[in-house]
């Protein structure tokens, strides 16, 4: 399982304060696709995603990255993680940003040129970061992430606020990092976008509703549509938790 599996994770239990955000949560995640994470804000699609990045606090289970624990020292250069927002420098330009990041993560000499080159940001690369527009920021913010020709790359929301044409060219270019071996795992509540993905993981409430496929979710609901499939989803959801509520009062009683 490790040899084809990109992220294994077992029972996971994460807890703020009272609240219960994960309780025995189980995936896993194949190698060399992308991999959609989509559900309403809130529903923990970021907490998922710093737990197998390493950086989440737990309560129990395990998260496996690349075989490893997540968190290891060895998955340093093996992993990135693309936060929220654009994570760059403004007053710097395109070239100078990924330079400085290239070599706080030690990438090999000549990292930068590929990645100017694999972003599409060649033309813009004397610019200063403060003067392109929000979709060339978002390039520049994947560009730091795929710095170092990492195994995974784990990004959040990386099109939010942005218009179609924009997010549609984003998801043609995680397509062709996939397709270069790399396991893209890209987070997103704009439904729409589960349409571009190999494999679908769709989150509500801290629980994992379908682990699925974008032509299976739309023949198991019957929709034509991703927004209508996973409305349908979270009708069925409620549906049978709410058997299973009335299955264990009669037990109860």
């Amino acid at each position: 399982m490790m040899n084809t599996a990109a992220i294994v994770i077992e029972g996971l239990d994460v807890r703020r304060g009272r609240r219960t955000i994960f309780e025995g949560l189980s995936l896993e995640i194949p190698r060399g696709q992308v991999i959609g994470l989509l559900g309403p804000s809130g529903c923990g699609k970021t907490t998922l995603m710093r737990a197998i990045v390493g950086v989440q606090r737990t309560r129990g289970g395990s998260v496996t990255v690349l075989g490893e624990p997540a968190g290891s020292a060895t998955l340093r250069r093996r992993v990135s993680y693309g936060t929220q927002g654009a994570a760059v420098y403004p007053d710097l330009s395109v070239r100078e940003n990924l330079r400085y990041f290239a070599s706080v993560i030690g990438a090999p000499r000549g990292d930068v040129e590929r990645v100017l080159d694999e972003v599409g940001l060649r033309d813009h690369a004397q610019q200063p970061v403060d003067a392109l527009s929000g979709g060339q920021i978002n390039r520049v913010s994947l560009g730091v992430a795929l710095l170092g020709a990492p195994e995974l790359v784990v990004l959040d929301e990386p099109t939010v606020g942005l218009d179609p044409v924009l997010r549609a060219e984003l998801w043609a270019l995680f397509r062709r990092i996939a397709e270069s071996g790399t396991t893209m795992l890209v987070s997103s509540h704009v439904m729409d976008e589960a349409l571009r993905c190999d494999r679908l993981l769709l989150m509500r409430d801290g629980r994992i509703i379908a682990d699925t496929t974008p032509r299976a979710l739309l023949e198991d609901t019957g929709e034509r549509d991703a927004e209508a499939a996973f409305l349908a989803l979270i009708d069925r959801d409620v549906r049978a938790r709410r058997e299973t509520r009335r299955s264990l009062r009669e037990e109860e009683r």
